[in-house]
């Protein structure tokens, strides 16, 4: 893996693997093991949190868009009532 683009891929193919569920035990643990090796072993977590993972946490995410996309859910009419409310609670947050 001489390329950082290849081993951007790599990663992601094996994070791939992790969630599907067509695939075998064994090929779940050898991406984890993959994962480890090129990464260590904590920042498979680290990454999805910075990524939105569900921490909830704006991060290092623009402010603007958080905004915008919170208000989109609060005017979507196929989003619950209860994440409505949720959205209009971290957009209060926000400001």
């Amino acid at each position: 893996m001489s390329d950082q683009k290849d081993q951007g891929n790599v990663i992601r193919g094996h994070k791939a693997t992790l969630n599907n569920p067509n695939v075998s035990d064994e090929a779940k643990d050898h991406s984890r093991e993959v994962l480890e090796s090129l990464q260590g072993p904590n920042d498979n977590q680290s990454s999805n949190q910075r990524s939105g993972g569900s921490s909830g946490d704006t991060g290092d995410k623009d402010a603007g868009n958080v905004a915008r996309g919170l208000k989109a859910s609060i005017n979507n009419p196929r989003v619950s009532d209860e994440a409505k409310e949720e959205a209009k609670k971290k957009l209060e947050g926000l400001q």
